[in-house]
């Protein structure tokens, strides 16, 4: 008897030690350390409002995203666009890190370098994307350089690191002294350079070619694409380099 009331309590400790550090691992998520705090990073999200976002090219940011349970949350939506969630800041060299998840079927995508006023009809537009998508459901994935983790349109991501829809994917986007990296869920998928002959070359044989201000300018905003799907990010942080 002693026994198996000992196993009990092994297991209802075992229980509780999973709850806890499941708790903690969500009280932990849109904070910074000490340590991310004294070495310069700043939070673009605080997990429950969307201060210092607005929908790109417009002053508010768009109803259909929402703070929600610690994510910025693309929700569905029909008619006018929520519009892409563009940060009120704009950055050069920099080191941005956060977490996405997609809806099945979903697209969407992480740009920077992004421009905005009247002679700045989208987003994409001027900004390079880091593609975010369900590559087991959503046509891209069908066209080399639509996929997951790919500079979009532009460069592979290899290896793909990708997890399906509806799981959390972590990625991060350096920029400095125009040499670029992405990184997904821990591993260099991309790095390339920005401005020289062979990334001038990339965007010609890209669909931006015919994009006179595309990636022209070495700051900008960072904006979260609306692609009409359901999208949730979270953890989202920078550091000017």
């Amino acid at each position: 008897m002693r026994i198996a009331l000992a196993l009990k309590l092994n297991c209802l400790l075992l229980a509780g030690s999973i709850i806890l550090n499941h708790a903690d691992a969500q009280i932990k998520d849109n904070i910074l350390s000490k340590k991310e705090k004294n070495s310069g990073w700043e939070l673009l999200f605080d997990g429950n409002t969307t201060t210092g976002w607005h929908s790109f090219n417009k002053t508010e940011l768009g109803s259909a995203w929402k703070a929600d349970n610690g994510t910025l949350h693309l929700t569905p939506h029909e008619g006018e666009d929520a519009g892409d969630a563009t940060t009120a800041g704009e950055y050069e060299d920099f080191d941005l890190k956060l977490d996405w998840k997609i809806s099945p079927k979903g697209n969407s995508g992480v740009l920077f370098l992004v421009q905005e006023g009247p002679g700045h009809e989208r987003s994409y537009h001027t900004g390079p994307e880091m593609q975010v998508l369900d590559n087991n459901g959503h046509p891209d994935a069908k066209i080399i350089k639509h996929r997951a983790g790919d500079l979009y349109d532009l460069i592979t991501s290899k290896p793909e690191t990708v997890k399906p829809a509806g799981q959390w994917n972590h990625i991060e986007i350096k920029l400095q002294k125009g040499k670029l990296q992405l990184w997904q869920n821990g591993v260099k998928v991309v790095s390339t350079t920005l401005w020289d002959a062979n990334w001038n070359a990339l965007v010609a044989g890209s669909k931006f070619k015919n994009m006179p201000d595309f990636a022209k300018e070495k700051k900008g905003h960072i904006s979260l694409q609306d692609h009409g799907n359901e999208v949730w990010y979270k953890n989202i942080k920078i550091k000017k380099l």
